[in-house]
């Protein structure tokens, strides 16, 4: 694509363009109640409405755009269980309920799949599995240990000969790697819009162009204050606005680092090319600069990894993904993209999901650190069941203080010095 990255009223991306879901959100024209107001209608606040609503809760999403319109429209549509730490050290940070954390992530793609399958998503579901390789013996030590872990515990995961993993990638070398046949795809875009189509279909009400600018608590009753005037009152509110979080509750946004995401897509694939990943499964490498990669629906190659900080303004500013694809993929050197799009996730300083309750009937969910599909997900289905208790229920899942990243204002010069960092860790490895 030629034209000048714009960012509304919707990215340019190949999920828009090919999504066989829609959905249009109704316009709050006049103030409501509900049992619960979700601010942010991403992979989160959506699974949470679409659970609540089950539970015959009222709920009402409020979005500042468009439902899908933030990463969970924009992502690489990989659906991967388990976080960024392995069950061990989940149990070494977290003592006892780090194994209930490693549970609750190991199944997060089951979640997921579950959905789509009950009311019926048109997302283009895949669940062949996702292979991680290792590009050196070092890091391949480290693989192996995951693949054990996980294997302790009952998943259906397997380790790959290096062999194995040129093959089913169709890349160049690697010294070897596993599968977790747990994981897969989905078009992520019609998988927002399925979720939101659900969940009204419950009954949950979902609004778009409803950014709300304050939170307000009286006589026990929270005031979400709109952009547009509306006021929705609830006794509970779950802020749900991730890597596009703003100054909606005090420091919230300083903690996280706002990464952003490229990606690009070839035509579909033709000839010998066509051997790529062509099991269905999605990869991603072990590097700490993240590659992955995925076939969509018809034969296209969409590749990912991390970028500029700052929002792009030509399409220039996609050539190291480009790169990186054809350095795996040396066939398709001088490919012609058709797509090109980006967007924000959420990276914590400890790489978990926070969750937070600072006042009595808010919470706040954020952070998936590029697990979001499967882990916003879930979260939602673990909100939700909190959510609908009354009394001293607690929330499976680590409840932290907000703590704000100190610097926070450096964020850009955070993120390029990580990127170099890791550059060097990475070769060196």
């Amino acid at each position: 694509m030629s034209d000048p990255y714009t960012e509304k009223p919707w990215p340019p991306s190949l999920w828009k363009a090919t999504s066989t879901e829609n959905f249009t959100s109704a316009t709050l024209d006049g103030p409501c109640d509900a049992e619960v107001v979700i601010v942010g209608a991403g992979y989160t606040g959506l699974s949470t409405a679409l659970h609540l609503a089950e539970k015959g809760i009222s709920t009402v999403v409020l979005e500042a755009e468009q439902p899908g319109w933030g990463a969970s429209g924009r992502n690489g549509g990989q659906v991967i269980p388990g976080l960024k730490h392995d069950p061990g050290e989940l149990i070494r940070r977290l003592g006892a309920l780090g194994e209930e954390v490693a549970r609750f992530a190991g199944e997060a793609a089951d979640v997921v799949f579950d959905l789509i399958q009950k009311y019926d998503i048109q997302c283009d579901p895949v669940r062949q599995g996702w292979i991680q390789s290792a590009p050196s013996e070092s890091v391949l030590r480290l693989v192996r240990k995951r693949c054990e872990e996980w294997a302790q515990r009952g998943a259906d995961v397997a380790l790959l000969s290096k062999a194995e993993v040129e093959q089913r990638i169709g890349s160049g070398p690697s010294a070897g790697g596993w599968i977790d046949r747990r994981a897969g795809s989905v078009q992520p875009l019609a998988y927002a819009f399925g979720l939101a189509r659900a969940a009204r279909s419950k009954g949950a009400r979902i609004f778009g162009q409803a950014r709300v600018e304050r939170l307000e608590k009286r006589d026990g009753q929270w005031y979400a204050h709109t952009c547009n005037g509306p006021t929705v009152k609830a006794p509970k509110v779950l802020i749900a606005t991730n890597a596009y979080t703003d100054d909606i509750w005090p420091g919230l946004h300083k903690t996280i680092l706002g990464a952003q995401s490229f990606l690009v897509a070839t035509p579909p694939l033709r000839g010998d090319a066509r051997r790529i990943l062509q099991g269905g499964e999605v990869t991603s490498d072990s590097r700490r600069l993240l590659i992955y990669c995925r076939r969509d629906r018809d034969g296209r190659l969409v590749l990912g990894g991390r970028g500029p900080t700052r929002t792009p303004t030509d399409t220039s500013q996609w050539a190291h993904v480009e790169k990186a694809l054809e350095l795996m993929f040396p066939g398709l050197k001088g490919t012609d993209y058709e797509y090109r799009w980006q967007g924000r996730i959420a990276i914590t300083a400890d790489f978990m999901p926070h969750v937070h309750v600072p006042e009595p009937g808010l919470v706040i969910a954020l952070g998936y650190n590029g697990r979001g599909v499967a882990m916003a997900t879930a979260m939602g289905k673990l909100i939700a069941s909190f959510l609908a208790t009354e009394g001293n229920a607690q929330i499976a899942f680590p409840v932290t203080p907000i703590k704000t990243i100190p610097f926070h204002e450096l964020q850009h010069f955070y993120m390029m010095a990580g990127i170099m960092w890791y550059r060097l860790l990475d070769a060196i490895s």
